[in-house]
């Protein structure tokens, strides 16, 4: 008989939960839309975001072109002369079209008058800007470096305006404008078409447009806008995707948002409109909300009837499958830690390290992930400040960080961040995203901003980081620090003699002389028109002057086409220097080799 009432009252509890389970659920399942237009709206958002992120690196990107392209020496002379050669920058405009995001980017010098010296684009040259550009004007007026969205008679670009200075004087301005498309085409990688308008006002000022492309009275400025998008677009009004008070539309199947692009000054120029498939949409978090609200609600119902425990039991054993299933479809690597113990991977752990065929295996090696993290600077290490990683992160403001693993032959980069699952046990879950491809593509793009487009050594911006590196090196450990500076002898002749070509081949095969005879920890840059120079981390004056004579003795030695010498000036740094100070002395020293007859070396 007791047995009977025990099963009579379980099963009205049952019953009981059953009814409060079914209301709960019809609640939450009425909560689906809402739930599935909050993802719509963070997607939205996300889009949103990546693309200014992406205009921004862009800029950041044009603005350390200029500057580099401004620092030219060579060019001070042409502008000074009023005469720029007609194809002066299509080697380097060649070489970011074949190793970069940038197919389309054009060049103009201008004088301080604003009068235009050169245009990578055309042979027009000679006409004043000064009415036409506000933006030149403000440049003009700042002596700043200028970048920003600009509009014209030739398209909706982004432009970046460098300053030239001459003693201390504006000489003129060099303007570096790309377009959009290398924008676009990184978006296409996330699964998102985009078209770019620019606003009527500017499409009516257009002479010259460069897609040739129009959607109505807007002009398209993405070469690469997808052609079912556009006439879609055209059928539904494009006023109704520029003018949107409505953070994105779903419609046609696809999710789509637009996002106003604003000049320098804040004005509105124009439109990115952005184009989703839904079904590339992930509903993951909508079904993660709707089984959280759901797990709430049972665990309050199974708390108030803890006598059926095994059905709870039942219950959480089940969930736990469903959260199985849920890591294991994500593509991030998910770990989850008890305190410093890994007890649980998901499926994508394996894709990466593949050596592996179980979470046993792979721990009879490794006690933790972070046996494969590179201990290079910049990047998450196994300890940060005194801390374990994971403790690392989780009182981190913004609880993520980049790391560098090594897998095998293989490197990848991840953006790493861990939240607490069960405070009362240590438990951790840690998500690693694999964002390997940009950081390839920003490190080969930061490659490009240090490296002399002619020789390909360091460049004047990559001495001076590399210096300061190497004085801050001295500072902490006490090594000894020299430098070399040297240039060729009269070079001036060999390029009025035999011509320019000549002259940068002189300085290519000159250059691989002296980078054969260097070790592997040297910094070769190349500072000037025919100046270069050399840091030698832990080398003391004495060494270093003896490399440099027999860096002098293969210069005259060398068996090339034309003969040539170079001077040198060699310098060891002293305690409390800055970087400018010991340049100026080797400068110096260089100055008095030239002075005392060329073909020599002298310590400064």
């Amino acid at each position: 008989m007791k047995n009977y009432k025990f099963y009579f009252l379980a099963l009205l509890l049952v019953l009981f939960v059953a009814s409060l389970a079914f209301k709960y659920f019809d609640y939450v399942e009425n909560k689906r839309e809402s739930y599935q237009a909050a993802v719509y709206h963070s997607e939205a958002l996300k889009m949103k975001k990546g693309v200014l992120e992406l205009i921004d690196a862009k800029e950041r990107a044009t603005v350390a072109i200029a500057l580099s392209l401004a620092k030219d020496s060579a060019l001070e002379a042409y502008i000074l002369a009023q005469d720029i050669p007609l194809h002066y920058y299509d080697k380097i405009i060649t070489s970011y079209r074949d190793n970069t995001h940038y197919k389309n980017i054009w060049i103009q010098v201008l004088d301080k008058d604003l009068n235009s010296l050169y245009r990578s684009w055309t042979t027009k040259r000679n006409d004043n800007l000064y009415d036409v550009r506000k933006d030149l004007q403000s440049a003009r007026a700042s002596k700043k470096v200028t970048v920003g969205i600009s509009s014209g008679k030739y398209d909706l670009s982004m432009s970046a305006i460098v300053p030239i200075m001459y003693k201390g004087e504006l000489l003129g301005l060099l303007e570096v404008t790309s377009h959009f498309n290398s924008i676009a085409t990184q978006v296409k990688h996330f699964n998102i078409d985009s078209i770019v308008l620019l606003d009527v006002n500017g499409t009516k000022k257009l002479e010259e447009p460069f897609t040739k492309t129009f959607l109505d009275n807007h002009y398209v400025a993405n070469l690469n806008a997808p052609e079912e998008m556009l006439e879609y677009i055209k059928e539904q009004g494009v006023t109704k995707y520029v003018k949107s008070t409505s953070p994105y539309e779903v419609e046609n199947g696809y999710l789509i948002t637009s996002l106003e692009l604003r000049c320098v000054h804040g004005k509105e120029v124009g439109d990115y409109i952005m184009f989703k498939k839904l079904s590339d949409i992930s509903t993951t978090s909508v079904e993660f909300l709707f089984f959280k609200q759901l797990t709430f609600g049972v665990i309050l119902l199974l708390l108030v009837m803890g006598v059926i425990s095994l059905i709870m039991f039942y219950y959480i054993r089940k969930q736990k499958l469903y959260y199985k299933d849920i890591i294991d479809s994500s593509h991030d690597i998910i770990l989850i830690n008890q305190e410093e113990r890994i007890i649980d991977v998901n499926d994508a752990f394996f894709q990466y390290f593949e050596n592996y065929d179980s979470l046993q295996g792979f721990k009879k090696e490794h006690n933790c992930i972070c046996d494969f993290f590179e201990d290079e600077e910049g990047y998450l290490q196994e300890r940060v400040d005194g801390k374990y990683w994971i403790d690392y992160l989780l009182e981190k403001e913004q609880n993520s960080s980049v790391v560098k693993i090594k897998i095998g032959a293989k490197e990848y980069y991840f953006k790493v961040s861990a939240s607490t699952i069960l405070e009362s046990h240590t438990q951790y879950s840690i998500v690693f995203s694999d964002i390997t491809q940009q950081e390839n593509y920003k490190h080969s793009l930061e490659k490009l901003t240090i490296t002399d487009s002619l020789t390909g050594i360091g460049n004047r911006r990559y001495f001076e980081q590399k210096l300061e590196e190497e004085i801050a090196r001295v500072k902490r450990y006490g090594n000894s620090l020299s430098l070399i500076m040297f240039d060729i002898d009269h070079f001036k002749k060999v390029n009025d003699t035999y011509g320019h070509e000549m002259g940068d081949n002189v300085l290519i095969e000159y250059t691989a002389l002296i980078a054969s005879h260097l070790r592997a920890q040297d910094v070769f840059c190349r500072v000037g028109g025919e100046e270069f120079i050399v840091i030698l981390p832990n080398t003391d004056v004495a060494s270093a002057y003896a490399l440099a004579e027999k860096l002098r003795n293969a210069v005259e030695c060398f068996a090339y086409k034309i003969a040539i010498t170079m001077s040198f000036g060699v310098v060891e740094y002293t305690e409390n220097e800055t970087s400018n100070e010991v340049y100026i002395r080797v400068d110096r020293a260089l100055y008095e080799a030239k002075n005392s007859g060329r073909n020599r070396v002298v310590v400064g």
